[in-house]
């Protein structure tokens, strides 16, 4: 149910019991960054998602906008599921991939938001495997004009715009989170169990209602905002002492 001027409680330490873990990246398990590049796993991170991983069986996965071998990069060896690209390609911990095909178009549209970029001083063009995005958390003040430019070449080369924090992308034209989160739940180690989906950003909305079809429950972390979740945890900290509760109550 779409909560607005509800308060959200914290989720129990006891959520996981039983249950398959989802969790987005940028925002949710590190802290947002003016670069992309910037951000990076530490070794408490990596420690406790490895603990997640053996606490819930291999029922352990990362949704997130980035994509899956920037994950694999930033954790090394993983013991988790990744749904890259919000949701459009996935890696498994015993290394098979499911990629769909590289927007034919795609380097024209990078070039195009390099061109928009180096005229707007603090804009940053991150590119994906199957996409782009286009930063402005450094000029605030261009976003009207970065989500216009983004909106036309989405239109022009059929591509899926998906806005963010500060930032737009531009993607291949298939999946959300919430769809990555269906697919993985459809398979082993997932199936039969309950999906726990934790996410910061209105990208993580479609993870929130696909949970919440499975009788799932879906986690906001951040400011309270209208949201399809049913739990709320306020920032990056409280979320890693949340699963460090949760993983001890397994």
């Amino acid at each position: 149910m779409t909560t607005d001027d509800i308060t959200l409680p914290a989720p129990p330490h006891d959520l996981l019991a039983g249950a398959s873990l989802f969790l987005d990246f940028d925002g949710t398990l590190v802290e947002l960054e003016d670069r992309p590049d910037l951000v990076h796993a530490d070794d408490a991170l990596i420690a406790l998602t490895r603990q997640l991983g053996e606490a819930l069986d291999g029922r352990l996965a990362i949704v997130t906008g980035r994509a899956s071998g920037h994950i694999l990069d930033l954790f090394g060896e993983v013991a988790f599921a990744i749904g890259g690209s919000h949701g459009v390609e996935f890696r498994w911990p015993d290394g098979r991939t499911a990629t769909p095909d590289v927007p034919a178009t795609l380097p024209d549209v990078i070039a195009e938001l390099h061109r928009f970029a180096e005229g707007h001083d603090g804009v940053i063009v991150e590119t994906k495997p199957f996409g782009a995005g286009l930063h402005y958390r450094m000029a605030p003040h261009v976003e009207d004009d970065a989500r216009a430019i983004a909106g036309e070449l989405a239109q022009a080369h059929g591509l899926h715009l998906q806005p963010g924090k500060m930032m737009v992308e531009l993607r291949a034209a298939t999946g959300d989170k919430g769809a990555a989160i269906q697919r993985l739940m459809a398979e082993a180690p997932f199936a039969g169990t309950r999906p726990v989906f934790l996410g910061d950003d209105v990208t993580d909305e479609d993870g929130f209602r696909a949970v919440a079809a499975m009788e799932g429950a879906g986690i906001l972390v951040g400011a309270p905002r209208p949201t399809d979740a049913g739990y709320r945890l306020n920032d990056v900290a409280a979320v890693r002492e949340w699963l460090i509760r949760a993983t001890e109550a397994l």
